[in-house]
């Protein structure tokens, strides 16, 4: 059943979804006690411990010492003493591997996917923390187990310090602070800075990440896939440049101005089609994490599926993406497919309505393992 976005959400403090984003996204921090108490818990340290010693999992060991800060990163097959004090253990990408990681990712659907990240998640044994930061984008931080003091505040010197490996602000100035409990979490929009210190051991905090691309980065990744050589040739880009018109020149090194507007003109061209505009993002936005494997699972579809863990499905109005692959649908099969990226699951008798073409694609996603058949309940 969808959610209903004006009515009061255990998760938000009794703030519905639509109050929590007119009231705080992108614009001031939020408390919430005990919002997550059902995940707390539910990530023990020694599967955190077991991830971080895998080749297919990003994963850093952040340490104060004497010497200064220290970062070293994955795979790690030792790691310090967990009564040592001051370390701290970050795991990326959790949502993909354990499913209360992909269970609390869900709980914030009601924001739009293209826009969520991932779930990394830090183990710190007493002392432990990264430096007070800030980061570009919007983060949940949320206490899974043990305790943790977050002083957050509005900082506008951003300057960081040039003496350790890690992206520290030099003169961090707080203006709130609290201790987290499990269950616990803390919203801060993008550019507030935060410093976290575990009070205790066994301190588990998730932090549910929120992707905010640079326009450069959005030219970056989006004007090759634009310019596809595999694909049909943008209209217009085949005219070449013609200059009938150029007189004899005694500055032959300077680049003529028509030249330059035709270059521009070409720029314009390429991204002129809002349809190879909208496949270049979607298939940009739905891709899986670059060390991520899948495995394919045993079974069919007939009992429903349902995406793997790690999957990234979007659609828009021309097409469905699933896992940097644009697909086009139309009619029943589109809208059965966004049911599908929507909820990420589609039951067994919206599959079997599915056309032939849709229904062999589905099997072909569940070879590859995209799609996990919704008998399968084990944890990857």
């Amino acid at each position: 059943m969808p959610m209903n976005l004006d009515a009061p959400l255990p998760l938000l403090g009794g703030l519905s979804p639509q109050t929590f984003m007119r009231r705080h996204w992108q614009r001031k921090p939020l408390l919430v006690r005990g919002g997550a108490a059902g995940w707390a818990g539910q990530m023990p340290r020694q599967a955190l411990f077991e991830l971080a010693g895998r080749e297919d999992v990003e994963s850093r060991l952040v340490a104060q010492t004497a010497k200064g800060w220290q970062v070293q990163s994955g795979p790690h097959g030792r790691l310090p003493p967990v009564k040592r004090s001051g370390w701290t253990l970050l795991v990326q990408g959790v949502e993909a591997q354990w499913p209360a990681a992909r269970s609390l990712m869900d709980a914030f659907r009601f924001i739009p996917e293209a826009r969520l990240d991932d779930v990394m998640v830090s183990w710190a044994s007493d002392g432990g923390g990264v430096g007070p930061h800030f980061d570009a984008y919007d983060v949940f931080l949320v206490q899974i187990a043990g305790r943790r003091r977050w002083r957050i505040g509005r900082q506008t010197d951003l300057s960081l310090r040039d003496d350790t490996p890690l992206k520290i602000l030099r003169d961090f100035e707080p203006e709130q602070e609290w201790v987290l409990e499990p269950g616990d979490w803390l919203y801060l929009p993008p550019r507030w800075a935060h410093d976290g210190v575990a009070e205790g051991a066994d301190c588990i905090t998730a932090s549910v990440g929120f992707r905010a691309p640079s326009m450069l980065e959005l030219a970056d990744q989006l004007l090759p896939r634009l310019l596809d050589p595999e694909d049909d040739e943008p209209p217009g880009l085949g005219l070449r440049y013609r200059d009938a018109g150029q007189v004899a020149t005694l500055a032959p090194a300077e680049v003529p101005e028509a030249l330059q507007a035709f270059a521009q003109e070409a720029l314009r061209r390429a991204v002129s089609d809002p349809q190879r505009l909208a496949r270049a993002l979607g298939e940009w936005l739905s891709e899986p994490k670059a060390q991520q494997i899948f495995e394919g699972r045993s079974g069919d579809a007939s009992a429903g599926v349902r995406l793997a863990p790690a999957s990234r499905m979007l659609v828009d109005r021309w097409h469905v993406f699933f896992n940097g692959e644009a697909y086009r649908a139309g009619g029943r099969d589109a809208k059965l497919m966004a049911r599908l990226a929507h909820a990420r699951t589609l039951p067994g008798a919206d599959v079997a309505r599915l056309s032939e073409g849709a229904r062999a694609l589905v099997n072909d996603w569940l070879d590859w393992g995209w799609l996990w058949p919704n008998e399968t309940t084990s944890a990857s």
